[in-house]
């Protein structure tokens, strides 16, 4: 019964989002709240959303001040000489433009936190899609997938939470799928190229008056500088993860009002000016909170993992792991990492197991997909508000336009890990 009300509310959630009947915030809601009540659990239902506002209160306070923070970088002019730069490389070619926002992502992405990643790169970037009237559902599009597939790298999510689950190292699950990453990689700047050709094909090469920005001088250029070093020392705690990320936007946010706004009039300007981005994407991150809270507190979740697991047939153990590799990045749009790493898993690695297999394989298909490629499409993922909401993209429009490639990357990776023998 609540595997069924599960696979149902994710259903009902979906179909509203992808055919835009109504607002990701009232879908993520709303839909969810019915669900628990038609279940019998209306009784819980406040606890049940305080669970899950709890759990992404850090992630909407991070974003509060990373929010407030790059969009005061950016009315300071941080990212204009980076913008100047890369447009007289570009020459107003929008498929310069998508190949370098491919290799800026995967080099940022080197730190494998998706919201830091999605945070720098749209600051950076968007100014330019805007000045050349590209698509911003191509910027997202193309950092969602860069992004994916660097999130296999040990220290991010997937691969940790895979490691942690099956109790191996990186040497065991990691190591042996890096061809297949790298495969990915160079399936995500074919993607890119092919995705930039068809927006060149549809601005053509624009040509685009570059003036030379004069180099700031006395206090303006003091005041660059001082921005330019406290990002760099921003950028660099968050990459050794010297504390948490919320604190880390906080301070930052503080000492770049001191430098930019010192004055109360000057910080009542910021605030006003910016408060419409901050509070759109923190209110649906908050809305996703209610959704996971109640779909893991009901236990509906671990009732869709288990159902899931029951009707796999024995004869089907050995082609487990590569249906868990296909099917991990599509099951990111059901599952949270938690409950896919920490629910799913660990029952097909012991069934696989039980059966002559190796539980290795299961937790390498898991991290071709689930959370990889997937995890800037899911409604389950904060991190995907962020992308979405700082590029102005609506949900349902990024999945349908991305998910194809996406899912290509996962197939293309899956191809090469079975020819390497690692499935």
């Amino acid at each position: 019964m609540l595997a069924a009300s599960g696979f149902l509310t994710i259903g009902v959630f979906l179909a509203l989002v992808l055919s835009r009947r109504v607002s990701v915030l009232f879908a993520l809601t709303l839909v969810p709240i019915a669900a628990a009540v038609a279940s019998g659990f209306g009784g819980r239902l406040g606890s049940l959303i305080a669970d899950g506002l709890i759990t992404v209160a850090p992630v909407a306070i991070m974003i509060t001040f990373a929010v407030l923070y790059f969009s005061l970088m950016v009315d300071a002019g941080l990212f204009d000489p980076a913008v100047t730069r890369i447009l007289r490389w570009a020459k107003g070619d929008p498929l310069k433009i998508t190949m370098g926002t491919a290799l800026l992502t995967l080099l940022v992405a080197l730190d494998g936190d998706g919201a830091s990643t999605f945070l720098i790169t749209v600051s950076a970037l968007l100014p330019i899609y805007q000045r050349l009237g590209m698509r911003r559902i191509v910027l997202a599009g193309v950092i969602c997938l860069a992004a994916g597939v660097m999130n296999m790298v040990p220290w991010g999510g997937p691969t940790a939470r895979a490691m942690a689950a099956l109790k191996l190292d990186s040497s065991q699950l990691f190591l042996p799928v890096l061809p297949a990453m790298l495969a990915g990689i160079l399936w995500v700047l074919l993607a890119a190229y092919l995705i930039g050709r068809a927006e060149r094909k549809r601005l053509g090469v624009i040509e685009v008056a570059v003036a030379d920005r004069a180099r700031p001088t006395g206090a303006d250029r003091v005041r660059y500088w001082a921005n330019a070093a406290l990002t760099l020392v921003l950028v660099g705690c968050l990459l050794a993860q010297l504390a948490d990320l919320e604190v880390l936007f906080l301070v930052a946010f503080l000492v770049a009002l001191l430098i930019n706004r010192p004055s109360w009039q000057g910080q009542q300007e910021l605030l006003t000016k910016h408060a419409y981005n901050v509070v759109l994407v923190v209110a649906v991150i908050f809305a996703a909170g209610v959704f996971t809270g109640i779909m893991t507190g009901t236990g509906m979740i671990k009732a869709m993992a288990e159902g899931l697991v029951a009707v796999i047939p024995d004869s089907a153990a050995a082609l487990l792991p590569v249906a868990t590799a296909i099917t991990s990045m599509p099951f990111s749009l059901v599952f949270t990492p938690d409950a896919y790493y920490y629910g799913v898993v660990p029952v097909l690695a012991e069934t696989t197991a039980a059966l002559g297999g190796d539980p290795a394989a299961i937790g390498r298909a898991a991290i071709l997909g689930q959370m990889t490629t997937g995890f800037p499409l899911s409604p389950l993922t904060a991190s995907t508000f962020i992308l979405l909401g700082m590029s102005k993209v609506d949900l349902g429009d990024h999945q349908r336009f991305i998910f194809k490639w996406a899912f290509g990357t996962t197939l293309v990776m899956t191809a090469v890990a079975l020819v390497t023998g690692v499935l």
